[in-house]
């Protein structure tokens, strides 16, 4: 690898040797994000020893935007662009947007780009979110705080919130050991472990969003099928108006509850 050219036929016949799908396509990006030879061969070494292709590349992308992201920080999923059409459709002209456990904050950034001028807050625990978050806010005027859940939050959005997104873990703890190698091994197990049911902190935002939506704001999670009837009776002892929907091209399952 360390004679390799910008070929891209070299570069995709190491990426499909090393099991890559769409090594096509991945070799693509790889070229025009090498700034030279010796740059690619070592881009193109990280993909083939299983490294995420955002990860290698230092950007995702979302909903057509350039989401930069970073080791230690969960990649954003594409099926997670559903959530985002879910809250828009629900709130087109919200003015007060937080995205809770922001991760690289792809989903504030997102539903920001599409509503113009908002108030927009995101929220993390992990002080590499939060960094990564801030770059990606920074466009929209975004505050991206550090802190648990609601904790983190000025208390002066209390009320105010028009769309509150939680892309909260929802991995079933027994199930960590099952997920993509990319995932497993290269992301942060927080981002991931939702507990034994997978649902312990999605209950925990849905029993305090009350306190923070505004009238006819939404709190917004995403969850898998078969955690859907718990995470709607959650919703309503939450005293949220639960509305649960589903994509099946992109596998995605999304719980809506409304305040008030």
């Amino acid at each position: 690898m360390s004679s390799l050219s910008f070929s891209h036929d070299a570069v995709v016949a190491q990426l499909r040797a090393a099991g890559c799908v769409f090594a096509e396509d991945e070799a693509r990006l790889l070229i025009d994000a090498a700034v030279d030879p010796a740059g690619l061969a070592v881009l193109v070494e990280r993909r083939a020893a299983g490294h995420p292709l955002e990860l290698v590349l230092g950007w995702a992308e979302f909903r057509g935007l350039r989401i930069d992201v970073e080791p230690g920080v969960f990649v954003p999923r594409r099926r997670t662009e559903f959530l985002v059409e879910q809250a828009l459709a629900h709130a087109p002209h919200a003015r007060v947007v937080v995205d809770l456990c922001c991760g690289s904050g792809a989903v504030g950034a997102a539903l920001a780009a599409a509503l113009g001028p908002v108030e927009l807050h995101a929220a993390d625990i992990d002080p590499a979110a939060v960094r990564c978050a801030r770059r990606n806010l920074a466009p929209y005027g975004g505050l991206v705080h550090t802190g648990d859940l609601f904790r983190a939050l000025p208390t002066a959005l209390r009320g105010r919130i028009d769309i509150l997104a939680a892309n909260v873990p929802y991995v079933p703890s027994a199930d960590m050991a099952l997920l993509p190698a990319e995932a497993r091994d290269h992301e942060p197990p927080a981002a991931l472990d939702g507990g034994a049911d997978g649902l312990d902190l999605m209950r925990r935002v849905a029993s305090g969003a009350a306190r923070w939506l505004a009238p006819g704001g939404c709190l917004l999670v995403e969850t898998s099928e078969r955690q859907t009837p718990a995470a709607v009776e959650a919703f309503r002892r939450g005293g949220l108006t639960p509305r649960p929907a589903s994509c099946e091209e992109r596998y995605a399952q999304v719980v809506v509850g409304v305040f008030g």
